[in-house]
């Protein structure tokens, strides 16, 4: 698991999954209201907005589960700029290790070339 700051960042996209008692009338208003607020803002450099989808089958329980019954729920899906801070992060520490040659014996151990790591 990785800390991201989606504020940190633009959208590319966005997918709104609905499921249960949900018409296509309360999506649409929703999304008129997200865009009115410009609280997100989307990259220019390509093409976005908001995919859709919508399952009218309400939400599965299991029996005896820890989840409440529900008669619909939705999921956001969205890629963003902020990854970028992440990943950054994550190429710095990677860097640092490699530097040491750290870990990278059992790598060679298990029949990989050292120059795999090298880009």
């Amino acid at each position: 698991m990785v800390k991201c700051d989606p504020s940190d960042g633009k959208y590319m996209a966005v997918c709104l999954l609905y499921r249960g008692d949900v018409v296509p009338k309360d999506v649409n208003a929703a999304i008129a209201k997200i865009k009115a607020r410009k609280s997100i803002e989307f990259v220019d450099w390509c093409p976005t907005g908001f995919k859709i989808g919508i399952n009218y089958q309400p939400p599965t329980v299991i029996p005896g589960g820890d989840l409440a019954k529900l008669s619909r729920a939705v999921c956001c899906l969205t890629a963003t700029t902020a990854i970028k801070t992440v990943l950054q992060r994550l190429s710095r520490k990677f860097d640092l290790l490699y530097s040491k040659r750290a870990f990278v014996h059992w790598y060679v151990g298990e029949g990989m070339e050292e120059d795999f790591f090298m880009f």
